[in-house]
């Protein structure tokens, strides 16, 4: 076991590193986070849903399915409001328990160890502002399958559907809250779909393609807790320029550059 001692969070304190862990850096206001090839790494799709929904300046979130707890150290960067993270997995939920002492951060994240389809039974029902998820975008596939659980558990709906996430959001958040999801296009009619079923309006939709010329293969969703029927569809956000290169946009939000992926005039209107 390692040790790895942080700048930003209290002073003198050392946090463990096991084996195969590394510590990199998030590229905003210094925060830092301990990741591992071998359980989880954060992509792109956690930043673009932590910089795509929108926040109270102070309140309660909850971000479900949160890995190894990057959108809650992200989502610090925007808002004053308390986040409650859930994490079915304890190797890691320990590590997003320890990304939060690495950045100092205990009094504005919790970590839960605990199956998110219990969430309403220990957090409290409608007592969220928002609340955010990036869960395993397939259903379980049939036969054999040699992922580790880790792994196929990232990828695929072994703990909980999109059915259980939907439902179990809805009921966590408040009337008038919001729940920001990304997810795959494939799945966008099932994800209507559910959300309807479960009292959550979709407001608004941003597709995300790899380059101007590609079909879309992430959607970023917006409901709001009884909300009326009216769904707003954001330009595209592009990738990749010239081939391989970040956009300008992407380089602005993966810099913390840009805050959010919020069109202000259309948060007014919701």
């Amino acid at each position: 076991m390692k040790f790895c001692e942080s700048e930003r969070g209290e002073s003198l304190e050392t946090i463990p590193l096991h084996a195969s862990e590394r510590v990199d850096d998030l590229l905003t206001q210094q925060l830092k986070i301990i990741q591992s090839e071998e359980v989880f790494s954060f992509s792109l799709d956690a930043v673009l849903l932590a910089r795509f929904c929108q926040l109270p300046p102070r309140g309660r979130i909850a971000d479900l399915c949160t890995g190894n707890g990057v959108i809650p150290l992200l989502l610090t960067t925007r808002t004053k409001a308390h986040i409650t993270c859930v994490e079915i997995q304890e190797r890691l939920a320990d590590m997003a328990h320890r990304n939060v002492r690495l950045n100092g951060l205990e009094e504005r994240i919790t970590v839960v160890h605990g199956d998110l389809r219990d969430a309403v039974r220990d957090l409290g029902n409608g007592v969220f502002d928002v609340v955010t998820i990036n869960p395993p975008y397939l259903p379980v596939p049939s036969g054999e399958q040699n992922e580790n659980l880790h792994v196929a558990a990232a990828r695929h709906e072994v703990f909980c559907t999109l059915d259980d996430v939907v439902r179990v959001s809805s009921r966590l958040v408040r009337s008038g809250g919001r729940v920001a999801m990304v997810h795959r296009p494939s799945r966008l009619v099932e994800i209507f779909a559910a959300m309807r079923e479960h009292r959550l309006e979709p407001k608004r939709i941003r597709f995300v393609h790899p380059r101007a010329d590609s079909e879309a293969n992430m959607v970023l969703i917006e409901a709001l807790r009884d909300g009326k029927p009216e769904v707003r569809l954001l330009p595209p956000l592009i990738v990749y320029k010239n081939g391989t290169e970040y956009s300008d946009e992407l380089i602005e939000i993966y810099y913390g550059k840009r805050e959010a992926l919020i069109d202000e005039e259309m948060a007014r209107r919701d």
